[in-house]
């Protein structure tokens, strides 16, 4: 049951897929359905979290939630507010929330660049033999003001090395990024297991400070739009080729995400 779908729309469900295999479970983030009870609990634990949709794309609806020494802080889009108390913000977030299934994932601290926090998104497809290959790591830097590092949102796309160079080293930026492709290897395994039709995937991958990798989100209809901002192109055409022998089409037509400035290019 199940086997033939080539998409999964929800968030949880991918989570929980995830969770089957323990050495990816170690660098899933907590993720359980938005209650106020799973709020206050999560904040209590992790004094960060985010609060999204279990079904939705390009980072629509995303909020971040922050305990303070006094009150709590929403952010949402470039707009953050504050509240004294935990039932203020409760009835905050379910008023935006309405009867939507929403999620709260706990919050981890990640990289940022220029104090703009940032992530990266790991492509995963099978190749034209059937086997699944890693096609391409783009780094996604957040729009001034947003929470969400997502190109649709605005985000600026570089080169993973570019960011990850100054905060660890060549030695360590090289392990972080095998390990990425590990850990989307990993993924795809254990999603071929109970959906073998699907083709292709894309992680969505933090680090946080001490130089750990999270996947955040796995994506089984992935947007390869931040690949066209890369100056290597090679990647953008690989995946498109990949996708085109399995059946998939992609509109390549981004204009919401921006490259990164030529200065920022290695």
């Amino acid at each position: 049951m199940g086997s033939k779908l080539k998409y999964i729309s929800s968030k949880l469900l991918k989570t929980r897929i995830v969770l089957r295999d323990p050495r990816l479970a170690r660098h899933v983030p907590s993720t359980e359905p938005f209650t106020k009870e799973n709020l206050a609990a999560a904040l209590r634990r992790d004094g960060m979290v985010y609060v999204k949709p279990d079904h939705g794309s390009l980072g629509v609806g995303v909020m971040k939630v922050e305990r303070l020494e006094a009150g709590y802080r929403l952010h949402s889009g470039v707009k953050a507010s504050t509240f004294p108390t935990i039932r203020g913000l409760q009835q905050s977030l379910l008023k935006r929330i309405g009867t939507k299934p929403y999620l709260v994932q706990q919050g981890i601290r990640v990289l940022r660049y220029e104090g703009r926090p940032f992530d990266f998104r790991v492509m995963i497809q099978k190749n034209p033999a059937g086997r699944w290959e890693c096609t391409g790591i783009a780094a996604r830097v957040a729009h001034p003001g947003k929470a969400v590092t997502n190109g649709s949102q605005g985000g600026t796309i570089f080169t993973p090395s570019t960011l990850l160079l100054p905060a660890a080293g060549r030695h360590k930026t090289d392990r972080l990024l095998r390990h990425m492709k590990r850990l989307a290897a990993l993924t795809a395994a254990v999603f071929s297991r109970t959906y073998p039709a699907m083709h292709e995937l894309g992680l969505d991958i933090a680090v946080d400070r001490r130089l750990k990798p999270w996947v955040l989100e796995v994506n089984t209809r992935p947007d390869p739009c931040p690949f066209t901002k890369l100056e290597d192109r090679t990647l953008v055409k690989k995946i498109v080729a990949y996708g085109q022998a399995y059946g998939r089409r992609y509109c390549l037509n981004c204009t919401k995400a921006r490259k990164a400035p030529p200065k920022s290019r290695p």
